[in-house]
């Protein structure tokens, strides 16, 4: 509904805004293959429902109103702002505290699901290109490379020269209900049209991240 207040302001009373929606990558589900801004949407969530929802309005307001609105369709991005209830955070702050000898072990969902880990920064220059063009269209922000969960949590502890096996627990109270397998996204088209690609890698994210939180 935020979304559409926006929409209908700037169609009401300031037509020459251009604006942004922040989309995500959860709105496709377990979609097979590389996604691509054509994917069919399949949300598991309801926070994926909501994004999905939203970027059909924006989608609508662009073909039948004109307006100069876009959606980023943003995989995984992370930075030292993240809060602590999310995994990534959650990974570095547990290997920095079991480092320091402090508690008992980290205990992690399922370490097999793979996600597109990019760094934030490099997604909001893309964003700020999306605003450039002088007629709106939606892209994929992402690096276009899927990694398990397992892989950066091995990529935190190395920060510290431990073996993960050692200080992390799979455990059954952190499934979700209905979580995705992996999330493999095709940049190709932002590349290709606006020529921004991901500057920052996933062993890069998790080292500025630890950097960020010594």
């Amino acid at each position: 509904m935020a979304v559409l207040n926006w929409l209908e302001a700037i169609r009401l009373d300031a037509p020459h805004v251009r604006f942004f929606n922040a989309g995500s990558g959860e709105c496709f589900g377990n979609a097979a293959g590389p996604i691509t801004e054509d994917t069919p949407m399949s949300p598991m969530s309801p926070y994926a429902a909501a994004k999905a929802g939203a970027h059909w309005q924006v989608s609508v307001y662009r073909r039948s109103y004109g307006l100069n609105a876009c959606t980023g369709v943003l995989f995984n991005h992370e930075s030292s702002l993240r809060e602590a209830r999310f995994v990534t955070r959650k990974i570095v702050e547990g290997a920095r505290r079991i480092a320091a000898g402090q508690g008992g072990p980290l205990r992690l969902g399922n370490l097999d699901v793979r996600r597109d880990w990019g760094w934030a920064p490099d997604y909001v220059e893309a964003m700020w290109l999306m605003l450039q063009r002088p007629s709106a269209d939606d892209y994929i922000i992402a690096t276009g490379r899927c990694v398990s969960l397992q892989y950066f949590v091995e990529l935190a502890f190395a920060q510290f020269d431990m073996d993960w096996r050692e200080h992390v627990v799979s455990d059954q109270a952190f499934f979700r209900p209905s979580d995705i397998a992996a999330t493999e996204a095709d940049p190709s088209k932002i590349l290709r049209e606006l020529g921004w690609q991901a500057m920052h890698q996933v062993e890069d994210v998790v080292k500025k991240m630890m950097a960020d939180s010594l």
